[in-house]
C-alpha cells in the first residue's frame, strides 16, 4: 500500500469546536448531544481562577493576540474570567451578592438543568467528583436531582499519583468517582417512601460486595456506593411517605423522622451496618448503642474508623491529615504549639464522615473523645495505642511504657485496672530491718482509677495487651489473655479484626500480630 492509499484509507471525522462559555448558559440547543460529561468544582477547595492567572500572563506573552486568552464576559478583565465562575469566594461578589455556599449550590443546580437540557432523550451523562466529605456530596447529589438526572451507577476510578504532593500526610481519596447518569423522564412516577428505603440494604450490600471484589477500599468504597442508592430515590420525581410528606435528600442526621432526616442518612447508616457487618459480624451490624451480643461502642467505632481509611491504591493508610490542620492552624500559634504533624499524629478522618456514620449506628462520639479518639478543628484523629498508656495504666506506667517504646529495653509496667493481673504485681525486696520496700517506681504504678471513668471494655483490654507486649511484660500479658479466655471469644475476635484492619507496616499491628502469637490456643 502506497502512502497516498495509506492516507485514503484512515477515516475522516468532523472537526470538533471549542467554546469558552457559560455552563449556566449553553449556546447548544435542546437534544443536540448525546455524551455531557463535567468535572465540577467542589466549593471553595481550589481557587481556579487565581491560580489560571499565574500561567496565563505567560501565556500571553507565548502567544500573544490569542482569542482565547481573554475575558469573553468582561472585556475590561485583563486576567481570567471570574464572574461567572462558580466557586464558593465569599470575597467575590457578584451583583452585589458574595459568592458564598448559597451560590455555589443554586449555580450548580442551573448548570446540571442545562446539560439536561442539551442531552438527547437517550444519552448519557457524567459527573466527576471526588470531594471528602458528606457535604460536598450532599450537594452535588442534591444539584444532579434538582436539575433532572437519574444517577444510574458509580465507579472510582484512580487518578490520583500515590506519591502526589497533594496526599502526603493526607486523607485525599485515591480515586475519582464517577458518577454516571441519564435524563429523567418528564413524566417519572413519585416514589413511596417505604418502597425505596426497603430496597436500599440489599443495593448496597451487593455493590459493595462487588467493589471489594474489584479492590477498591474504605472511603473510596463508601462514595463509589452513592451511585446505585442514588438510582433508586432519584429514578422518582419525589418520594413520598404515607401522609404525603416529602422525604429531601439531605437533611438533620439526628432527626428521627424521614421528612426530617432525608434519604442520604439512611445511605451513610446502610453502609456503615454493611461494614460493621464484615469486619465484626452481624451482632454489631444490628446493634444500637450497648445491646447484647455486641462489642462494646468503642470497639465499633475504632473498626469503622480503621476500615473506612483502607487504601484503595495499596499505599500505607496516611498518618494523620496534617495538610487539613495546617490549612485551620492559627498563624498566632505557631511559635507555642508543636507542628500540625506533631498535633495529629494518629489515624484521622474528617470529623463529617466520622459523624455521619456514628450517629447513625447509635455511636455517640462526646463519649469517647479524649479515651479513643481527639477532635481538633475539624479532624477527628483515632489515638495511637502510645497515647492510652496512661489511662490504662496511670501516670507511671506510661512513662514506663514510652521508655519502653523509646529504648526498647524492659520496663517494669503494672496494670491496676485489670484485677486478672494482680498475680504478676513485683516482688517486695527487703530494707533494714527486714521491712518490705517497694521500689519507687512499682509503687508509683499502683495508681487507683480515675474517678467517673467508664468501665473496662474489650478495646480496653486488647489495647492493654498490646502494652503489655511492646513494654515486654511476659507473665503479665500471658495472665490477662488466659482471662479473656476464659471470659469469651470477643477479646480475640476484636484483635482478630483490628489485624486485619490496621496497615500492614504499621506498629500496632506488629503489637496485636505479636500478642497474638502468644494467646493460648
Amino acid at each position: 500500500m502506497t502512502l497516498s492509499q495509506e492516507a485514503q484509507s484512515i477515516p475522516k471525522f468532523n472537526l470538533g469546536q471549542v467554546q469558552q462559555v457559560d455552563a449556566c448558559a449553553s449556546p447548544l440547543p435542546d437534544d443536540s448531544v448525546g455524551v455531557w460529561f463535567t468535572d465540577p468544582p467542589y466549593y471553595d477547595a481550589i481557587p481556579y481562577s487565581d491560580l489560571s492567572d499565574f500561567f496565563l500572563v505567560w501565556l500571553k506573552r507565548s502567544v500573544p493576540g490569542c482569542p482565547f486568552l481573554r475575558d469573553p464576559f468582561d472585556s475590561k478583565n485583563v486576567l481570567s474570567p471570574k464572574a461567572c465562575e462558580i466557586v464558593q469566594d465569599e470575597i467575590k461578589l457578584v451583583d452585589g451578592r458574595p459568592k458564598d455556599r448559597a451560590f455555589f449550590e443554586e449555580r450548580m443546580a442551573i448548570a446540571f438543568a442545562e446539560g439536561r437540557r442539551v442531552l438527547k432523550d437517550d444519552g448519557l451523562g457524567c459527573v466527576v467528583f471526588a470531594h471528602k466529605t458528606t457535604e460536598g456530596w450532599e450537594a452535588l447529589l442534591s444539584g444532579m436531582i434538582r436539575g433532572g438526572w437519574t444517577i444510574t451507577g458509580s465507579w472510582p476510578i484512580a487518578t490520583e499519583r500515590p506519591g502526589r504532593l497533594r496526599s502526603q500526610e493526607s486523607a485525599a481519596l485515591a480515586t475519582s468517582v464517577h458518577l454516571v447518569c441519564r435524563p429523567r423522564p418528564e413524566d417519572a412516577p413519585v416514589g413511596d417512601w417505604s418502597t425505596v428505603v426497603g430496597e436500599l440494604p440489599g443495593r448496597v450490600a451487593d455493590w459493595m460486595e462487588r467493589l471489594q471484589r474489584e479492590g477498591v477500599r474504605g472511603a473510596d468504597l463508601v462514595f463509589a456506593c452513592i451511585g446505585p442508592a442514588l438510582e433508586i430515590y432519584s429514578r422518582y420525581t419525589k418520594v413520598v411517605d404515607a401522609e404525603e410528606r416529602e422525604i429531601p435528600l439531605g437533611g438533620d442526621p439526628e432527626a428521627k423522622e424521614p421528612r426530617k432526616r432525608g434519604f442520604l442518612a439512611y445511605v451513610w447508616e446502610v453502609v456503615g451496618r454493611t461494614a460493621l457487618e464484615h469486619v465484626l459480624g452481624t451482632a454489631e451490624a444490628r446493634a444500637r448503642n450497648s445491646a447484647a451480643g455486641a462489642l462494646e461502642e468503642d470497639a465499633r467505632l475504632t473498626a469503622l474508623f480503621l476500615w473506612t481509611l483502607q487504601s484503595t491504591n495499596g499505599e500505607a493508610n496516611h498518618r494523620g491529615d496534617a495538610e487539613h490542620a495546617e490549612e485551620e492552624a492559627d498563624e498566632d500559634e505557631e511559635d507555642s504549639a508543636p507542628s500540625a504533624s506533631q498535633r495529629f499524629k494518629g489515624f484521622s478522618l474528617v470529623f463529617d464522615v466520622v459523624r455521619r456514620f456514628a450517629q447513625p449506628l447509635g455511636i455517640h462520639l462526646p463519649e469517647w473523645e479524649g479515651r479513643i479518639i481527639e477532635t481538633t478543628k475539624g479532624v477527628v484523629r483515632l489515638l495511637p495505642i502510645g497515647e492510652r498508656s496512661r489511662q490504662l495504666f496511670g501516670e507511671e506506667g506510661a512513662q514506663a511504657v514510652a521508655e519502653q517504646l523509646e529504648q526498647n529495653t524492659a520496663a517494669h509496667v503494672q496494670q491496676m485496672r485489670f484485677p486478672e493481673l494482680e498475680n504478676d504485681l513485683p516482688q517486695r525486696r527487703r530494707g533494714h530491718g527486714g521491712k518490705s520496700k517497694v521500689p519507687l517506681r512499682e509503687e508509683s504504678l499502683r495508681a487507683p482509677r480515675l474517678s467517673g471513668e467508664k468501665n473496662v471494655t474489650t478495646l480496653d483490654r486488647v489495647h492493654a495487651a498490646m502494652l503489655l507486649q511492646a513494654g515486654g511484660r511476659t507473665n503479665a500479658l500471658r495472665a490477662l489473655l488466659e482471662a479473656e479466655q476464659q471470659r469469651g471469644q470477643d477479646f480475640l475476635r476484636l484483635a482478630n479484626a483490628l489485624s486485619a484492619l490496621y496497615p500492614k507496616e504499621s506498629e500496632e499491628k506488629r503489637l496485636l500480630d505479636a500478642m497474638l502469637l502468644a494467646a493460648p490456643r
